[in-house]
């Protein structure tokens, strides 16, 4: 069946309007709340029953979502978590019986997932492409896992109180990452004026509808589920007594309290439960207001080690609980960190539940309710527990996938002059974030040169770029980041730049990227035309460096680096060595084959010292028989012994069999004393023999230097 999703209606002016989810606003007085509403009457009144018959996850209530068919959704199994019965934590509280919804169960354990499941697919069915929004850490991870699945591009801005694992882990997701020095409020406002300025939609948070409609299906599970625990006499669904949820903006909370008032207007639930409302200390903007009764939360400065629930702003949340809050008999209290900790050590040990520091703070607040009476022994307590682990992002990732923006210096407490400041520092923040944000990729087999391609473009330009070694690696970094530049080279193992070039063309993510080369192969006509779609070629140690980096910044939409900018040192040393690489290019190649790597590296800084060669080490036959399909050398220095082929003789063979190879002069370098039939072989063939322990390294060098003269006949 279809959803009974309704009309939408103004909680300002209770103005109604059709069931379009893009809409932002009131048509009426222009608020910003808008509520979904359902015709329950359309609904089977075996509702519930069909309902037993459905997938386990939060799809079971198809016709109470706001998505018009769940025929093509993006799902990974999203919802019908556990309702697990803790008896030991009840004995030792006094309790009959406590429950704990595990959301730890969940895609990516948390119940954010469930906003970033119904929030997402409602994207996509506004087609939707690009996602900013501002987070303290469950919910990015939500969002960067579902639009992951979706194929949509997402922007995460975050506070610098967020640890660094969750950090790599929304990277991993492929989600570009703004990191920001400041307060989550803040990191908001940046988000929202991000998004503005490149016309991308901004995740509202608690004004999302689809957001708040998903999280409010824990409500239905909990009902449902604690009527299989606990049927009730008349055979409908059964509502705890209370509902306990540590809390930032509020949300969750908001959205299960409406979840339950849906399931009473159906008549599935006699009553609505008390919401107990957990704040942290270190912020709790919330409880001071409830404690004084205010009608509106003050904003504070988060001083907590607990970042996932550092709000200090919650706006409309706090108001939107407080009712709920009056209507229901619930409370909100705090809790300090060290409370919060000990809960978490006590619910490992008792019921051997792991769970993130925002979860702890729901049971300490558990606690203290049980503690002081507000909580009755003989009251059905359901608490959410939303958790998170960091196992091997780490591994795979590091830092540079996240973006780090400086709004200045924090204010201990926020004020009006606080504001201003931001306001001050924000217009330049986002002109450096604009810069911070362009991505490039470098794709080269050669580690220095792209490394080199990145020292010079960001001695300039605060650019993000990522460098990939190989070109299978190379076309995986472009689809995963979906940069605004790619520069890549032309001769490569597996796949040469021609074929990289051709398919990012043909994939439509990836076609309208622009394509630099920089290669130092010499290019025929033919090749001209391959490199039709390409944005320019630039030949190694052949261009002007700043011109480079001009053409760069002019492909990105920015203004030239003009004449009188001031390079730094930095800069020049960055020109002054790429130069030098590239021109190591126009030099003769030397290829070194030694299983001893310090004696290859040795050989290489005796040629490479004359200013001459470019020297190119392997350390195996095979991988120098590899290596010669990529490169030409003009002389081979070989050692006899090698761990992969039986004697030097036989790879002297199999080099000279291949044409090109034929006259390629082969000088044997070794510390093995060659046998008779050794040196006869090699004599054969024109190979002379030098010895390692009796090497003349300037003999060497003069040698290699006449060789190389006659090959090219000259005296």
């Amino acid at each position: 069946m279809s959803s009974v999703f309704h009309k939408i209606v103004c909680l300002t002016c209770g103005h109604e309007m059709p069931p379009q989810l893009d809409r932002g606003i009131c048509d009426s007085c222009q608020g910003e709340w808008l509520e979904a509403q359902y015709d329950y009457t359309k609904l089977p009144k075996n509702w519930s029953e069909q309902v037993k018959t459905r997938d386990t996850t939060l799809w079971r209530y198809e016709e109470l979502l706001p998505i018009k068919s769940t025929d093509n959704i993006i799902t990974m199994g999203e919802g019908w978590t556990p309702l697990i019965k803790a008896k030991r934590l009840a004995d030792e509280l006094g309790l009959k019986s406590l429950y704990i919804k595990d959301e730890r169960q969940s895609p990516t354990s948390s119940f954010k997932d469930r906003q970033g499941a119904l929030s997402i697919n409602a994207m996509l069915e506004q087609e939707t492409k690009e996602i900013v929004l501002a987070s303290t850490g469950n919910k990015a991870a939500a969002y960067a896992a579902y639009c992951a699945r979706a194929g949509l591009r997402l922007w995460i801005f975050l506070t610098s109180m967020v640890p660094n694992e969750k950090l790599r882990e929304l990277a991993l997701y492929g989600a570009e990452v703004i990191k920001i020095a400041g307060t989550y409020d803040q990191a908001k406002k940046v988000a929202k004026d991000f998004a503005a300025r490149r016309n991308l939609h901004y995740d509202p948070g608690l004004k999302d509808i689809p957001g708040r409609e998903g999280l409010k299906t824990i409500a239905f599970e909990i009902a449902e589920q604690l009527a299989r625990h606990a049927p009730p006499e008349n055979g409908k669904w059964r509502a705890p007594d209370w509902y306990i949820q540590a809390v930032s903006g509020g949300i969750g909370p908001v959205a299960i309290y409406n979840g339950f008032k849906q399931l009473k207007a159906i008549g599935l639930i006699d009553k609505i439960p008390k919401l107990g409302i957990i704040q942290v200390e270190g912020c709790s903007p919330m409880v001071k207001a409830w404690q004084a009764d205010a009608e509106e939360a003050e904003p504070v400065v988060p001083h907590t080690r607990i970042t996932v629930l550092s709000t200090g702003d919650p706006g409309q949340g706090y108001k939107m609980l407080r009712k709920a809050c009056k209507e229901t008999g619930g409370t909100m209290i705090a809790v300090n960190d060290g409370e919060a900790f000990r809960s978490m050590r006590r619910v490992a040990r008792v019921e051997g539940y792991s769970v993130e520091p925002a979860t702890a703070v729901a049971f300490s607040g558990l606690e203290k309710l049980v503690a002081e009476k507000i909580i009755s022994p003989d009251d059905y307590v359901v608490l959410n527990c939303s958790g998170h682990t960091f196992p091997a992002e780490k591994h795979i990732l590091e830092d540079q996938y996240v973006l780090d923006l400086q709004l200045g210096d924090n204010q201990d407490e926020p004020s009006k002059n606080t504001n201003n400041k931001v306001e001050e520092g924000l217009g330049a923040a986002l002109e450096r974030l604009d810069e911070q944000v362009t991505t490039i990729v470098v794709i080269d087999d050669n580690p220095q040169d792209s490394r080199l391609i990145r020292r010079l473009l960001q001695s300039y330009k605060n650019y993000r770029i990522f460098e990939a070694h190989s070109p299978l690696d190379g076309i995986d970094l472009v689809k995963h980041r979906k940069p605004d530049l790619v520069v890549t080279d032309l001769t490569m193992p597996e796949m040469d730049g021609f074929d990289l070039l051709k398919a990012l063309k043909e994939d439509s993510d990836t076609a309208n990227i622009p394509v630099i080369v920089i290669s130092a192969k010499t290019l025929t006509g033919t090749d001209q035309k391959r490199l039709g779609k390409a944005e320019s070629v630039w030949q190694k140690g052949n261009f002007n460096t700043r011109q480079l980096v001009d053409h760069v910044v002019k492909t990105l939409g920015g203004e030239d680096v003009t004449q009188d900018t001031v390079i730094s040192v930095t800069a020049r040393e960055v020109t002054n060595e790429l130069t030098t690489a590239f021109d190591s290019v126009n030099r003769d190649h030397i290829m070194v084959i030694d299983d001893n790597r310090k004696d290859a590296r040795l050989v290489k800084r005796i040629l490479e010292g004359t200013k001459q060669y470019a020297v190119h080490e392997a350390y195996s036959a095979k991988e120098a028989l590899d290596m010669l399909k990529e490169i030409t050398p003009k002389l081979i220095v070989l050692d006899l012994m090698l761990p992969d082929i039986k004697g030097g003789e036989t790879l002297v063979d199999k080099i000279r069999v291949e044409k090109q190879y034929t006259n390629v002069p082969i000088v044997v370098l070794t510390a093995k004393d060659a046998s008779k039939e050794e040196k006869a072989y090699l004599l054969e063939r024109n190979v002379p023999i030098w010895t390692k322990a009796t090497l003349d390294r300037n003999a060497l060098v003069e040698y290699i230097q006449t060789t190389l003269k006659k090959e090219k006949g000259e005296s």
